[in-house]
């Protein structure tokens, strides 16, 4: 029998989280539920065995540790890696449109974004806005309308006979703008933010984006299944962020999880993971555990290991012809090493054996994927950060269907063994 109580967790945390600043405030509630306390990256930063802090930039990435019994330079670090953002639609600068009567809100592709996904769909907003205040300093205020006020809606088959037969090809200027009220749609903007922030006239800048409202949701005959938007990659998040909590307060290696913005655009950004965030704290924590050592980063470094999880592609029933014949990973069979011998992942067979060697500890199956030699290649943070920074990488996921989908689905059993395996590794 199952335990579906991680993978219920897991819908919890996704709902909370229907952006990056959101999924960066749900983990900052887990981990101060769980003892650890905030870093600001302007502040003078005093660190001792034992501590568990957590620090944020840009408010959509943020990077938690627990600091080692051992200097780093002696047992390096232990980190995992995911990321906050997910493919979606994002609001213009100027966004409000409008033409025929309808009140629309441009918007512009965000990633990878299986488009026809988002047809039909009904939609809220959610993101952060900058408020200006009395002083005339600005707020930032991570924001949600929980509430059906968007919908792309699709073309009727009466206005297009052979969609079904030719396919749907939706243009991303032309298709996309979301129906968001009856009108001229000049109002469309101030009506949104004053329902976000009350007094629309302060807004001085916002980051939002569109996400689907309907719950994530265990699912399937058997309950095998979990049903959800955005799964890629916060399934990632939710299993680095357990395995942390749930870690041992006090252990040899300084613990760390990392979790990224920007991944689906290619993460070169100040808070992305091809920026200097990660490098920043890791060299940081070294700095203050660390006294009168020569090479004391690259010492730690040489010590360290990285688990980059982001999610994998399972075999799917209906399109079999579309993946590798000896690498099919199936969804509850547990987690997925992926592997790419162009570097898109980073595993070798040094950090893919030790990766295995956490299953066997964990009593957790593993399975491999490898991408079709005659198919594009993905990639994640891990090639990223083993460039970066030097580090040994493996790069795992969990096995889901429904990629950068509005609506993605993954394996129930899954959710439990990779946090399962996380611990291992923080343990």
């Amino acid at each position: 029998m199952v335990d579906l109580a991680p993978a219920r967790d897991l819908c919890a945390y996704i709902e909370a989280s229907p952006s990056p600043f959101h999924a960066v405030q749900e983990t900052i509630r887990r981990l101060e539920a769980a003892g650890f306390t905030a870093l600001d990256e302007g502040d003078d930063w005093r660190l001792s065995p034992g501590d568990a802090r957590w620090v944020v930039r840009a408010d959509s990435s943020i990077i938690a540790f627990r600091v080692g019994e051992r200097a780093p330079i002696e047992s390096g670090f232990l980190v995992a890696g995911a990321h906050t953002d997910s493919p979606n639609l994002r609001l213009k600068p100027q966004p409000a449109c409008g033409k025929e009567g309808y009140a629309q809100l441009g918007v512009e592709v965000y990633g990878g974004v299986l488009l026809h996904t988002w047809l039909d769909r009904d939609l809220g907003v959610a993101g952060r806005v900058l408020v200006e205040q009395l002083d005339g300093t600005l707020r930032r205020e991570v924001v949600r309308l929980h509430q059906p006020i968007a919908r792309v809606p699709s073309l009727a088959i009466h206005l297009d006979r052979e969609v079904n037969d030719k396919g749907l090809i939706v243009n991303k200027q032309n298709h996309l703008p979301p129906i968001v009220a009856l009108g001229e749609g000049k109002d469309a903007l101030e009506l949104l933010l004053g329902r976000l922030v009350g007094d629309a006239s302060r807004v001085r800048g916002f980051d939002l984006g569109l996400y689907d409202l309907t719950a994530p949701t265990i699912a399937g005959l058997d309950e095998a299944f979990v049903l959800s938007a955005r799964l890629d990659n916060l399934a990632s998040c939710h299993a680095a962020t357990r395995a942390l909590v749930d870690a041992p307060a006090r252990a040899d290696a300084t613990r760390v999880i990392a979790l990224f913005d920007h991944e689906e655009v290619g993460s070169g950004s100040a808070q992305g993971a091809a920026g200097p965030f990660l490098r920043d704290v890791l060299s940081r924590v070294v700095e203050a555990t660390t006294t009168g050592a020569r090479a004391a980063f690259a010492r730690a470094i040489a010590r360290s290991f990285c688990v980059s999880a982001d999610m994998a592609h399972a075999v799917h029933p209906n399109y079999t012809d579309k993946h590798e014949g000896k690498h099919m990973p199936k969804p509850g069979k547990g987690p997925v090493v992926k592997t790419n011998a162009q570097q898109r992942y980073a595993t070798d067979a040094a950090t893919g054996a030790r990766f295995r060697a956490l299953c066997r500890a964990a009593e957790v199956p593993v399975q491999d994927f490898v991408t079709r030699t005659d198919l594009a290649c993905g990639s994640t943070i891990g090639p990223i950060t083993a460039s970066q920074l030097g580090i040994a990488t493996v790069d795992v996921g969990n096995p889901m269907l429904s990629m950068h989908s509005i609506r993605e689905m993954c394996g129930a059993a899954d959710v439990g063994m990779m946090v399962a395996v996380l611990g291992r590794l923080f343990a």
